[in-house]
């Protein structure tokens, strides 16, 4: 093979996954049925902008998952927390009064706020002085944290203080995840598991055996502003925007920022990062914690767009997550993998879940080839693209 098509030959496996999504969408076009006047209904500005609509919430859920794998971890706790934010979502923003949601969010925020000023003053103040700062600061942070929150309480959360509680409440359950696992020195799968079987459980004495589904009509039960977050911006569905924006964020941060780095180098080589100095247990539960804010943001989202709230909302979920990434080029053993390519999975993902119902295939089939399609991008990622690489560099 000469020089020229050895390099020839490496950009376009660099560039594998855009290539891919570009024969998803040229299959989606040519299979595409057209309107009542000849247009092809796939390639139509509403349909694509409905894909990003779509996505967005397993994207979300992927972003998270990708810090996840990179640090050599597994997270099937997402799609419980994602249930139990969407739950508390709806619950927040319809009931008033002390109920079983504002409790959870409002216990959660105290502690994250109590947690958060405690660990900024122990950081700046070195000692016995940082640690009697940070508990006296501390507890201060969780009482206005609790003080702003009980008077809204009488009329029904707006939709910021809904979505701090929310978010509060998922970091909690992402950081327990990583403290298990650092900690308590469980495998990330069975810890996960378990997490998600209690999440599950939590979510549904949540919501109460009486009345599983909480509907949400903005401007009636809830606030108005909430419909901006399923409303959309120059034709750019709001849930598309948040995805785009958190992975543009995630990426820069994996990319640009030292915790990035340190991600990448514990799913590489756990014990060389542990001999190098760096704080491994102290970056895995932040990893988690992420993982678990961005799980009950998607639930947030979820809300929004389904106008509703429910504790099975989120159920497989998390494979839908671990799927795209996987496919974004991710290695489940870790330190491999990035937010472009997480991107190109969750929306190659998208794309043929569209097609799939652009041409009324029957939703047990799309089970089907789903799970064809997984399998063919592993085992192209993990048995053809090496063979391919060593006839490459063997000229």
């Amino acid at each position: 093979m000469t020089m020229r098509g050895g390099r020839l030959l490496s950009l376009v496996l660099a560039t594998k996954l855009y290539w891919g999504m570009a024969f998803v969408l040229v299959i989606g076009a040519l299979l595409s049925p057209v309107d009542g006047v000849g247009g092809n209904i796939f390639l139509s500005l509403p349909n694509l902008t409905d894909v990003l609509r779509q996505v967005s919430i397993t994207g979300i859920i992927a972003v998270g998952m990708t810090f996840v794998i990179l640090s050599g971890g597994i997270d099937l706790s997402v799609g419980s927390v994602m249930a139990l934010g969407c739950t508390l979502t709806a619950m927040l923003l319809t009931q008033d009064g002390w109920h079983r949601g504002a409790l959870v969010g409002t216990g959660a925020a105290s502690i994250v706020a109590a947690l958060a000023v405690y660990a900024g003053a122990a950081k700046l103040l070195a000692g016995r002085l940082g640690v009697m700062a940070g508990v006296v600061l501390g507890g201060l942070a969780a009482v206005s944290m609790a003080a702003w929150i009980a008077p809204a309480l009488a009329g029904g959360l707006g939709v910021v203080q809904t979505v701090v509680l929310v978010l509060s409440v998922g970091l909690l359950i992402g950081a327990f995840n990583g403290a298990v696992v650092t900690v308590g020195g469980l495998q990330p799968f069975i810890a996960t598991l378990a997490t998600m079987v209690a999440v599950l459980g939590a979510a549904r004495l949540t919501a109460g055996a009486d009345q599983s589904v909480y509907p949400v009509y903005t401007g009636a039960n809830a606030a108005p502003t909430f419909e901006l977050l399923r409303a959309s911006m120059l034709r750019v569905p709001v849930p598309g925007l948040i995805f785009l924006a958190v992975a543009a964020v995630a990426g820069v941060v994996l990319t640009r920022f030292r915790f990035g780095r340190e991600v990448y180098a514990i799913g590489g080589n756990e014990q060389a990062a542990r001999l190098a100095g760096l704080a491994v247990g102290q970056t895995k539960i932040l990893v988690y914690a992420l993982s678990g804010m961005l799980a009950s943001l998607a639930g947030v989202l979820y809300t929004a767009q389904y106008r509703q709230g429910k504790p099975d909302a989120g159920v497989g979920l998390e494979l839908d997550a671990i799927a795209a990434v996987v496919i974004g080029g991710a290695s489940l053993a870790g330190g491999k993998g990035s937010i472009p390519g997480a991107l190109a999975g969750v929306l190659i993902f998208g794309i043929l879940t569209n097609i799939f119902q652009l041409c009324n295939i029957d939703s047990n089939a799309q089970l089907v080839l789903k799970g064809l399609i997984i399998v063919a991008a592993v085992a192209l990622q993990q048995g053809r693209v090496p063979r391919l690489r060593r006839a490459g560099g063997s000229t």
